[in-house]
């Protein structure tokens, strides 16, 4: 399909009816007690997650997302009385996500703010109490693509960032649970193998994972590694728009180490992506390396892939081994150890997928980004997918089951 066509897809195509007592507002006690909807060569099958690695063929090669997810709500209270939740989305200076984190006594971050009216051009503060007492203050510095830029500064160096923010702040777990975050929350809206500090939302395709699951996929034969991709909150920012074509993405940080990408370049077997993020990651890997086949030398803010990317005709066609080591031959060149980049890639119908052969996805929201992802890997078939869910008790969401999906 010609990225014309792409563009009119329309969104109500992609609906369904989901009642909320489906939604799982929690998750079960134990991860891998959660159920598992298997997708392969059009057929329809379920089992319990715990069962995982009977699905995966030896040799395989999974891939998961070790972002984590950062207590990114800050609730200040004005001496009237009123709250403001200023929500912390990506970093702005430094702007790189460690170097942010470890600062000692201030930085700035983009954010949206709950109640911005009650907010003028006042300093607002809180105080923590850890060993000691921290003034923490937010101020308003400027505007830029919806996004509020707000400063944070706090008067103990002894604290970093991520400190800070861990003491302060509260874990942003998905709008549409309906309930605040609980403190069992903090555990179980992270993946066990988190532990890069960045997303806003889990990567919640990993939340049914366990040692006990790891071991058995590692007794099989099974190889895993792991990308970064620190989910915005732009994943649950619905398509209000009638057609794709008038709905912008949001752009996430990606980081793939080099051996990973060796990798996934020698890899012989199957290659199955845990979470619609990894898929994101893994195939924006594909446009980055055709932006070096006819730039070898681009500076890294040339390498960003766009919504569009994937349907732009520029009459290049390499293999998907080309493209990452295309990559690999970057990073030797400018003595890096990982690709550090971002993406606003959109996967919707049309889109060709050069890595994945099988993705492990929870069951997503109407008329969402992702369940255009899962449509683009399974055709329309997905409407199957989803009913049989529907019709057979299986738990939608973040909090939900989940589905291993051979492509179609």
């Amino acid at each position: 399909m010609k990225k014309e066509e792409i563009e009119k897809i329309k969104i109500l195509n992609f609906n369904y009816e989901l009642p909320d007592e489906r939604i799982a507002k929690y998750p079960l006690d134990k991860r891998d007690d959660s159920r598992i909807l298997i997708y392969d060569n059009h057929s329809i099958s379920s089992s319990l997650f715990f069962n995982l690695a009977y699905f995966i063929p030896q040799n395989s090669l999974m891939i998961f997302n070790n972002t984590r997810v950062i207590h990114a709500r800050l609730i200040f209270r004005k001496p009237t009385g009123a709250s403001i939740e200023v929500f912390c989305l990506s970093p702005c200076y430094p702007a790189e996500y460690n170097l942010n984190f470890q600062q000692k006594k201030g930085c700035s971050w983009y954010c949206m703010i709950g109640n911005s009216k009650r907010w003028k051009d006042d300093v607002m503060s809180m105080t923590l109490f850890s060993d000691k007492e921290i003034v923490l203050t937010a101020k308003k510095i400027g505007i830029k693509n919806n996004d509020t830029i707000v400063e944070f500064n706090w008067n103990d160096d002894s604290y970093s960032f991520s400190e800070i923010l861990e003491i302060a702040g509260k874990l942003p777990i998905p709008p549409y649970l309906n309930r605040d975050s609980e403190e069992k929350d903090d555990f179980t809206y992270q993946t066990v193998y988190s532990s890069v500090d960045g997303s806003v939302a889990a990567p919640t395709a990993g939340l049914h994972f366990t040692d006990e699951v790891f071991q058995k996929l590692h007794d099989k034969g099974i190889k895993t590694d792991e990308v970064t991709l620190h989910v915005g909150a732009g994943t649950f920012k619905p398509v209000k728009s009638e057609i794709i074509g008038e709905h912008d993405m949001h752009t996430e940080f990606i980081s793939v180490s080099k051996d990973t990408i060796k990798e996934l370049r020698d890899n012989k077997g199957k290659l199955i992506v845990v979470g619609t993020t990894s898929t994101r990651t893994i195939e924006s890997l594909y446009f980055i390396g055709k932006k070096l086949e006819t730039n070898p030398s681009a500076q890294l803010n040339q390498l960003t892939v766009s919504q569009w990317d994937p349907y732009e005709d520029n009459g290049i066609n390499i293999s998907p081994q080309k493209a990452l080591q295309n990559i690999l031959d970057y990073l030797e060149n400018n003595n890096m150890e990982s690709l550090i980049s971002a993406t606003q890639i959109m996967i919707a119908p049309g889109y060709k997928f050069a890595y994945c052969d099988a993705i492990i996805t929870n069951f997503h929201q109407p008329q969402s980004t992702l369940l255009l992802l899962i449509s683009a890997f399974v055709g329309d078939d997905w409407k199957k997918i989803y009913n049989y869910a529907l019709s057979n008790g299986f738990r939608f969401l973040s909090y939900g089951d989940s589905s291993l999906l051979w492509k179609a």
